[in-house]
């Protein structure tokens, strides 16, 4: 799959355009939770609005279960709304300021006419419950709440529809510590307790070790290395992931001061991202050769 974006039109000829997603095949396993990371621009958001449909690929296409969903009607589209559902990366722009957290809950219930105006009510109550966050905060603003609290209240509306597919643009990207691994937890706790299937863009390297079976890096727009967690952590083949790793951060104090210092190599050129993946070990695939 590939996604451009004009760029603007030049005077002395054509308009010029960006590419965000450069021929990329990804495929999830139904109950899986995938971890995407790479660094900043290199395509992992612009690629999740692809999977829930919208945006549309340039080329290639998006599937869910064998069907491509370009070209399906208005109604299997809307069904296809409520089985894939992003949560945004902005807790404060993703809920709309002038609505309550109850009425922002009810708003795709609403749209989807999904029960009478009683079971809606009691689904609105159900879903503050179940993200651990009392039902008297539904008539407050979401200006009035915390930072954990909204991200609690956007993952709830995400679950209003039942999906099948949760899309999470860097869930805790804004939270502390605690609050992370609170909402992270919770997270699990519905994966499991609903057979989700999860794709989590994180910056985190170390919460994609504990909360992800595989993990794919991007580059450039391009898939550069994918495989199980923890054979990519142990063994990074391409150059780019070995950069991410050795930049990351070490919340552990002991661990930090062992750690080896962090020396940037020279930016990765374009024939590197460009290079077909390739078996590097089992469940292991890298842009390398």
């Amino acid at each position: 799959m590939t996604r451009r974006f004009r760029a603007g039109r030049r005077w002395w000829g054509r308009a010029a355009s960006v590419t965000a997603v450069d021929d990329l095949d990804l495929a999830l396993e139904e109950g899986e939770i995938f971890g995407l990371v790479g660094a900043s621009g290199s395509g992992k958001s612009t690629l999740a609005r692809c999977f829930v449909g919208l945006l549309e690929p340039t080329l290639g296409e998006v599937r869910w279960r064998g069907e491509a969903i370009a070209g399906w009607p208005a109604s299997r589209r809307r069904r296809y709304a409520r089985d894939a559902q992003l949560m945004y990366q902005d807790t404060a722009t993703s809920l709309n300021p002038r609505l309550t957290v109850g009425e922002s809950l009810r708003e795709p219930l609403d749209v989807h006419a999904a029960g009478t105006k009683q079971e809606r009510d009691e689904t609105v109550v159900a879903l503050l419950a179940m993200v651990g966050l009392d039902p008297a905060l539904a008539r407050r603003k979401p200006g009035e709440l915390s930072g954990g609290q909204r991200q609690r209240v956007v993952l709830a509306r995400a679950m209003a529809l039942s999906p099948s597919l949760l899309i999470a643009d860097e869930p805790v990207s804004s939270l502390d510590r605690t609050t992370q691994a609170q909402v992270v937890d919770l997270l699990l706790d519905l994966r499991a307790r609903r057979h989700l299937t999860c794709l989590l863009i994180l910056h985190d390297l170390h919460l994609v070790q504990r909360t992800c079976s595989r993990v794919g890096v991007m580059c450039q727009g391009r898939l550069v290395e994918v495989g199980r967690t923890d054979a990519v952590f142990e063994a990074p083949a391409h150059r780019h992931t070995q950069q991410l790793l050795a930049a990351r951060l070490w919340p552990d104090p002991d661990r930090a001061a062992h750690a080896p210092p962090f020396a940037p190599g020279p930016p990765i050129a374009p024939e590197e991202v460009r290079r077909p993946l390739v078996s590097v070990g089992p469940d292991h695939l890298a842009a390398v050769g």
